[in-house]
C-alpha cells in the first residue's frame, strides 16, 4: 500500500487594503462612513488601545480600519457592503472587527461619557431655553419617546419580541434636548414592552422621583406615559383656552424627540431595517449608533442628506421660569399636577 502524501500547507493570501483616509474627501467620508476624517481619527485615537492587535503580524488589521470597518455597517446596515468597498479584510475578519467595535463603543466608560443628563443648572438652564424657544413652553428639559428597532426572529423567548405591529423588534427608550442630542437611551427590552414599563424601570425616572435632577425640570412625552410633575403628557380631550394652547405647545416642542429618531436612523441606516444579530447584539449596536451621534452633533457633522436644521436662538431667549421649586400646595398627583400648570402658564 503506497504511502500517503503530506498535504501541502495552504498559503494564505492577502487582499491590499485600501487607506480610504488618504484616497476620500470629507464628503465622500461623510456619505460612506457618516463622519469626516477627523471624526474617524478622534473615535479611533479614543479605542486605539483596546484595538490594537496584541500580536506583530504584519498583516493585522489597523485600529483606523476597524473603525472605518464598523462605520461602514453602522451607516449602511449590510456586512457584505464592508467587503465590496475592497477594504482587504475577509468577511470573517470584518464580522469580528464589527463585534469588537461595537462592543468598545456601547460599554459603560465610552457610552456615559457622550450620553448624560444636563447636572448643572446652567446646563439645564441652557437646555429649558432652547427648548423655550421653540414654542415657549416653559422649564422642559428634554422630550421622551420609543422606537422599535427591527431584528430578526431570534431563538430564545421569540414570542417577546414581537410587537404591536406584528414583528420582532427591540423596544427603546430614547431622550433627545432641543439640539438633537441624545441624553439617554434604553436599549435592552422586547419589543412587546409598553413604553411605559420601560420608563418606570429605568435610571431617568429614578433620577427625577429621587429628586436627583432639580426641581421645575420637565420631560415631554406622549400619551402612552403616565402623567407625573416631571412628565407632562398632552391632554387626549383638551378644552377650550389654556389645555388648547398646552396641546398645541406640547405638540410643536415634542416634535424634537420625532425629528431626532428620524436623524438617527437616516444616520445609520442600521437601525432602518432588520439587524440579523441576537438581540443582545442588536442592543449594542443601538447604544453604539447613539455614542456616534453625539459625536456627530459634538463635532458638527451633518447629515449628507439633512436639508433642514432647528435653529434656536437660545441666547437671546429670557429665562423661561422653570427652575425654581414648586410652591407649598402644588398637588402631587401628576394629572392635578398638569392642570395645576397649564393653568398657571398657558391661562
Amino acid at each position: 500500500m503506497a504511502q500517503q502524501q503530506p498535504q501541502p500547507r495552504r498559503v494564505r493570501t492577502f487582499r491590499p487594503r485600501r487607506n480610504v483616509l488618504d484616497e476620500l474627501g470629507d464628503t465622500e467620508l461623510i456619505k460612506r462612513y457618516r463622519l469626516d476624517r477627523a471624526g474617524i481619527m478622534y473615535v479611533t485615537e479614543m479605542l486605539r488601545g483596546a484595538l490594537e492587535s496584541p500580536t506583530s503580524r504584519t498583516m493585522a488589521i489597523s485600529p483606523e480600519m476597524k473603525v472605518v470597518i464598523t462605520l461602514r455597517y453602522l451607516a449602511t446596515g449590510k456586512m457584505q457592503l464592508c467587503n465590496g468597498d475592497d477594504l482587504g479584510p475577509s468577511q470573517p475578519s470584518v464580522s469580528r472587527v464589527i463585534a469588537q467595535t461595537v462592543e468598545l463603543l456601547a460599554s459603560p466608560a465610552i457610552a456615559t461619557r457622550f450620553i448624560k443628563f444636563p447636572r448643572t443648572r446652567q446646563e439645564i438652564q441652557r437646555r429649558q431655553n432652547e427648548f423655550m424657544a421653540i414654542s415657549n413652553f416653559p422649564g422642559i428639559v428634554e422630550t421622551i419617546d420609543g422606537t422599535h428597532i427591527r431584528i430578526v426572529a431570534p431563538k430564545e423567548y421569540e414570542e417577546e419580541y414581537v410587537n404591536r405591529k406584528n414583528y420582532h423588534s427591540i423596544n427603546t427608550q430614547i431622550v433627545f434636548d432641543a439640539k438633537y442630542k441624545i441624553l439617554d437611551v434604553v436599549a435592552n427590552w422586547p419589543g412587546s414592552t409598553h413604553d411605559a414599563r420601560i420608563l418606570r424601570h429605568s435610571g431617568l425616572m429614578r433620577a427625577f422621583e429621587n429628586n436627583v435632577i432639580p426641581a421645575g425640570c420637565h420631560v415631554l412625552g406622549d400619551s402612552a406615559y403616565p402623567c407625573k410633575r416631571w412628565l407632562l403628557t398632552p391632554y387626549l380631550h383638551p378644552l377650550p383656552g389654556a389645555q388648547e394652547a398646552y396641546n398645541r405647545a406640547h405638540k410643536r416642542t415634542r416634535c424634537v424627540v420625532e425629528r431626532g429618531i428620524g436623524q438617527l436612523k437616516r444616520r445609520f441606516h442600521v437601525l432602518h431595517g432588520e439587524v440579523r444579530v441576537s438581540p443582545q447584539k442588536t442592543c449594542k449596536i443601538i447604544l453604539a449608533c447613539a455614542v456616534l451621534h453625539n459625536i456627530c452633533k459634538d463635532r458638527n457633522i451633518q447629515l449628507p442628506e439633512e436639508n433642514y436644521v432647528v435653529e434656536n436662538p437660545a441666547d437671546d431667549v429670557e429665562d423661561g421660569g422653570g427652575n425654581e421649586a414648586a410652591p407649598a400646595g402644588v398637588p402631587n398627583d401628576g394629572l392635578r399636577y398638569r392642570d395645576y400648570f397649564v393653568n398657571l402658564r398657558f391661562g
